[in-house]
C-alpha cells in the first residue's frame, strides 16, 4: 500500500520527517518497507513550474508544436513538444537544459541537454510524469493546478514523500489512507479530521428509480446504492489525479478516478454502472449459473459456476461481484446516468472466486481479508459527493441500502489483570481508555446476557472487576474480536520498547532428556557421515503408493482423512518404503549418473485392531534407506560398479558400530518386495531391528527404477532405542596408545554365519573391531566345514599392549570360539 504524506496530511496534521514517521509506524506493528521521496532527485533551479503562453506548430513536422513557456522572473523558452495535450494557458512543469530527468528511450536518468529536432533548437523540455519519475505515463504532459505559481521549484510545489507499507492481513483497515491515519493520529496525540460527506441530493428519491435484491444474504451481507444524472465524463481535478499517482494508480477518467480515489481513502471498493444499460433499473445480487458465461472489463469471457457472486439484472450479469466489473455495463463517453455501488461481499467466497478465475483486483484484494459492512455507505457518500463536485452530477435523494447482515459492532472487555498477565506490567484503565479512545474506540456498556455476565465476573473479585472496560470497535476495524487483541492494541500505541525487561516469574524447568529424539539426532548424522541423504516426504499418501509396497497384503486398510487437500494426500501411510521410493524415482529422473544413497526417518500410522471410529493408530517411528547408482563418481582410475546388498550392510555395520549395538544378520526371505537370498534381518539380543536386502526388480518397475538394482534397509527405531547400551551416545575419547592386530584363520561349519563369529570375537573387551578377509572351501578343509580368516584389531586405553598380552586375549578368545561353535584353529 502506497501512501502518500500529503495525502495523510489532509486529515491529521504531521510535524515529524517522513523517515520519523515510517519509523513510528513500523515500531507499531505496521511496517513500512521504504519511504520514496518523490522529487527528491530535482534539480531546484532547473525543474521548475512553467506557464505556457502560446502553442505554434512546428514549420516542419505536423505531430510538433512549440510552446512558449514562462519559467518566472520574466524569461520565456520556447521548446519543441510532441505531447498531443499541452495547450494554452496550462501550468506544467518544465525542464531546463542541464536538468537531471529520467529517459524513457535509455530507462535511466540523464542530463538534458539542448537539441535541434527538425531544424528547431529546443534548449529544455515540457515534462511528462515517466520523465518525473511520477508513474508510468508518458502519453501526455503532466497538468498542474491554475493556482501553481510560475518559475517555484516543482519540488517545493510537488515534492512528497511514499510509505510504501507492508501490511498484514489481519489490517485491512490499513490499506487505506484514512486508516493509516487513525494510527498516526493516535502515535503523535494529534487529532484526526474526516472528509465532509454531505451533498445536495436534488433529484427525485432513489426507491423510485432504481430496485436492487439480494437473493444470496449469506454472500453479500449489505448492498448500498445510490444514482446520480447528468454526469459529464472528462477529466478529475488535478488534485485527485496527483493522489492516484503518488499511490499508484493510473488515472482514466473523472467517474473512474473518483471511484479509484476513494476506494484507496477509505478502503472500501466501489463500481459505476451505466445504469441505462441495466435491465429494468433493477440490480439482483446472485450466485453465478453453471456455466454462466460474463466478459469483464478487461474485455476476457470468463467461464463461472456457483457459489461465485454476480451482480445482474433480470437478463444478464453486469459485474463479478467484489473482483470486477462488466464490460456491458462499463463507464463510456456516452454514460449519462450513474448507479454507485457500495457493497460488502463474503471474504472466503470472493478470494475462491479470485482464486478460481486467476483474477487479482484492488478491489478483490481488500474484500477478501474481511473489511467491515460499516464502511460502505460512508465510501459511498464521499464518492457521490466527489461526482457531484466533479462530474456535474445531480444526486437522487436518499440512497439503497439493503442490510440482511446487520449486528451489532463488536464489544470486547479489557482488564488491567490481563494487561499484567499479558505484558508483565501495570497500566491505569485511564491510560488504557485513552490509548484506545485515541484509535477510535469507544467505551461501551457492558452486556447484559447471561454468558457475557459470567465472563465479567471471571474478571475477578469487585475491585479488579473496577478496572475492566467494555470497549467498542470502530467502524474501520475487522480484527477486534477477543480481549488480548485490546492488549496488543494498548502495547502498539504505548510503545514495545517503553514495556521494562522482567525476569521470569517462575523457574526454569529443568531439562528432560528425550531418549527418542537424542536417538533420532545421533542416528541421522550418523547416517549423513556416511554419505546418505536426508529426505522428508508427507505423511499422507495414496493407496496405490501403499499397494506397489505391499503394505496392504498385512490386511490392516491404512486410516483415511475426512478432509483431504487432494486425491494424492488421502490416506495415512503404513510404511515409509513407497514414500521413499518415489523420492529416489523422482531424482533419478533429474541426475542419472549420480549414486543416491538417500534415507528418512518419520513416523507410519498403524490402525488398531477392532477400533473404534475415532480411535487414534498406533505411530512407529520407522527408518528406512535406499541405495542405487554408481557407487564411485565416473574416473578412469576406479571400476564403474553400482551398489547393492553389501553397500546398504556396511552403512549399517557403520551406524551400529558407532550405536555400541552388536547386530547379526541373517537368512530372510519373508519380505513382500525384498529378493530371496538377497535379503537379512537384523538381530540384537534376540529381537528383530529390521531388514537389509535388494528389491525385487517388479517393485522396481512400478516405480519407474526398472535398470539398476535397489539396495533397501528398514529399522524399528523403538526397537533400536531399546539394545542402544547406557552411555552409547556419550562422547569417548580416542585411545592415545598404538593398535596391534592378529589374522586368525577358523575352521567352522559351513552353515554357520560370519556374523557370529565376529559378534563372540567382538565381544571381548580389547578388541576394537574385527573383520573377516578370505573365505575358503576346498581341499585342506573337512567336507561340510569352511575356512574363514579374520583380522582382528586390539587397543588399550591404559598402555601399550605387548606381544604376550595381544597372545594371551587371542587365546582367551579361540577358547570362547572353540566351547560355543566347535571352531578350530586353521593349520
Amino acid at each position: 500500500m502506497r501512501v502518500p504524506v500529503s495525502w495523510l496530511k489532509q486529515y491529521v496534521p504531521i510535524d515529524i520527517s517522513a523517515k520519523e514517521l515510517a519509523h513510528l509506524l513500523t515500531m507499531a506493528g505496521n511496517e513500512v518497507g521504504e519511504v520514496e521521496e518523490i522529487g527528491g532527485d530535482w534539480d531546484r533551479d532547473k525543474v521548475v513550474v512553467g506557464h505556457v503562453l502560446k502553442v505554434d506548430p512546428h514549420p516542419n513536422a505536423d505531430r510538433l508544436s512549440l510552446p512558449t513557456v514562462d519559467v518566472g522572473n520574466g524569461e520565456t523558452i520556447t521548446v519543441v513538444c510532441g505531447a498531443p495535450n499541452v495547450a494554452e494557458g496550462q501550468k506544467i512543469a518544465f525542464a531546463r537544459e542541464g536538468a537531471h530527468i529520467f529517459s524513457p528511450r535509455s530507462g535511466k536518468v540523464e542530463e538534458l541537454k539542448a537539441a535541434t529536432i527538425r531544424g528547431v533548437r529546443s534548449a529544455g523540455m515540457v515534462c511528462s510524469p515517466l520523465e518525473l519519475g511520477l508513474s508510468e505515463d508518458h502519453e501526455g504532459i503532466l497538468e498542474l493546478d491554475e493556482d501553481a505559481p510560475v518559475g517555484t521549484p516543482l519540488v517545493d510545489y510537488l515534492g512528497d514523500a511514499v510509505l510504501d507499507m507492508e501490511v498484514t492481513p489481519n489490517r485491512p483497515d490499513c490499506l487505506s489512507v484514512l486508516g493509516v491515519a487513525h494510527e498516526v493520529a493516535a502515535l503523535t496525540g494529534k487529532s484526526l479530521t474526516e472528509p465532509d460527506l454531505s451533498y445536495p441530493e436534488e433529484g427525485d428519491p432513489i426507491d423510485e428509480q432504481a430496485k436492487v435484491e439480494i437473493a444470496n444474504p449469506e454472500l453479500c451481507n449489505r448492498y448500498t446504492a445510490t444514482l446520480m444524472t447528468g454526469i459529464k465524463i472528462g477529466s478529475a481535478p488535478q488534485w485527485i489525479q496527483d493522489a492516484l499517482i503518488k499511490a499508484g494508480q493510473r488515472p482514466i477518467n473523472n467517474i473512474v478516478d473518483i471511484t479509484n480515489f476513494v476506494m484507496l481513502e477509505y478502503g472500501q471498493p466501489l463500481h459505476a454502472f451505466d445504469f441505462d444499460k441495466v435491465k429494468d433499473r433493477t440490480i439482483i445480487v446472485r450466485a453465478a449459473h453453471e456455466g454462466e458465461e460474463h466478459v469483464t472489463l478487461d474485455g476476457e469471457k470468463r467461464l463461472l459456476s456457483p457459489p461465485m457472486l454476480m451482480i445482474a439484472d433480470p437478463e444478464k450479469s453486469v459485474g463479478l461481484a467484489g473482483v470486477m466489473g462488466g464490460a456491458n455495463t462499463e463507464i463510456d463517453e456516452g454514460t449519462g446516468t450513474v448507479l454507485l455501488e457500495s457493497a460488502n461481499f463474503d471474504a472466503g467466497n470472493t478470494r475462491r472466486t479470485r482464486s478460481e478465475l486467476r483474477l487479482n483486483t484492488e478491489a478483490s484484494y481488500r474484500f477478501e481479508r474481511g473489511i467491515r459492512a460499516e464502511l460502505a455507505p460512508l465510501a459511498l457518500r464521499r464518492a457521490t459527493q466527489l461526482m457531484v463536485e466533479h462530474a456535474g452530477a445531480k444526486a437522487s435523494k436518499g440512497i439503497i441500502d439493503v442490510y440482511p447482515g446487520e449486528k451489532d459492532p463488536p464489544v470486547v472487555k479489557i482488564s488491567r489483570q490481563r494487561i499484567r498477565q499479558v505484558l508483565g506490567v501495570d497500566y491505569s484503565m485511564s491510560k488504557v481508555e485513552e490509548v484506545l479512545n485515541s484509535l477510535g474506540f469507544e467505551r461501551a456498556r457492558a452486556p447484559e446476557g447471561l454468558i457475557d455476565m459470567m465472563e465479567t465476573l471471571e474478571a475477578g473479585a469487585i475491585p479488579e472487576r473496577d478496572d475492566t472496560l467494555w470497549m467498542k470497535a470502530p467502524y474501520w476495524r475487522s480484527d477486534i474480536s477477543i480481549e488480548d487483541d485490546l492488549v496488543e492494541e494498548v502495547a502498539r500505541i504505548v510503545g514495545y520498547d517503553s514495556i521494562p525487561t522482567t525476569m521470569l516469574s517462575t523457574p526454569i524447568p529443568h531439562h528432560e532428556p528425550q531418549a527418542s529424539r537424542v536417538l533420532r539426532e545421533r542416528v541421522k548424522d550418523v547416517l549423513v557421515s556416511a554419505g546418505m541423504r536426508e529426505t522428508i516426504s508427507y505423511s499422507l499418501t495414496t493407496m496405490d503408493t501403499l499397494a506397489r509396497v505391499g503394505a496392504l497384503d498385512e490386511g490392516l486398510q491404512p486410516m483415511k482423512i475426512a478432509n483431504p487437500m487432494s486425491a494424492d494426500f488421502e490416506y495415512l501411510r503404513t510404511s515409509l518404503r513407497g514414500s521413499i521410493l518415489q523420492t529416489l524415482s523422482f531424482n533419478r529422473r533429474i541426475s542419472q549418473g549420480e549414486g543416491m544413497k538417500l534415507f528418512e526417518i518419520g513416523n507410519v500410522y498403524l490402525p488398531k485392531d477392532e477400533a473404534k471410529e475415532r480411535d487414534l493408530p498406533n505411530e512407529r517411528e520407522m527408518l528406512v534407506g535406499l541405495f542405487q547408482g554408481p557407487r564411485n563418481p565416473d574416473s578412469w582410475l576406479m571400476p564403474q560398479e553400482d551398489m547393492g546388498f553389501f553397500d546398504a550392510k556396511g552403512v549399517l555395520e557403520y551406524s551400529f558400530a558407532n550405536l555400541r549395538v552388536d547386530v547379526a544378520f541373517e537368512p530372510f526371505d519373508d519380505d513382500s518386495i525384498l529378493q530371496a537370498g538377497r535379503a537379512a534381518r537384523l538381530v540384537s539380543g534376540g529381537q528383530m531391528l529390521g531388514v537389509v536386502g535388494e528389491v525385487r526388480p517388479e517393485v522396481l518397475a512400478r516405480f519407474g527404477l526398472d535398470g539398476a538394482p535397489v539396495a533397501l534397509l528398514e529399522v524399528n527405531m523403538e526397537a533400536l532405542g531399546s539394545v542402544v547400551p547406557e552411555g552409547a551416545l556419550r562422547y569417548s575419547s580416542s585411545s592415545p596408545y598404538p593398535e596391534s592386530y592378529r589374522d586368525l584363520a577358523l575352521i567352522i561349519d559351513a552353515d554357520l554365519s560370519s556374523s557370529r563369529v565376529q559378534m563372540i570375537i567382538e565381544r571381548h573387551g580389547m578388541v576394537v573391531r574385527s573383520a573377516p578377509f578370505d573365505v575358503y572351501e576346498g581341499e585342506g578343509v573337512p567336507p561340510g566345514k569352511k575356512s574363514i580368516a579374520y583380522r582382528i584389531v586390539f587397543q588399550s586405553d591404559k598402555g601399550t599392549l605387548t606381544s604376550e598380552q595381544v597372545d594371551q586375549f587371542q587365546g582367551d578368545i579361540l577358547r570362547r570360539l572353540q566351547r560355543e561353535l566347535g571352531a578350530e584353529l586353521r593349520q
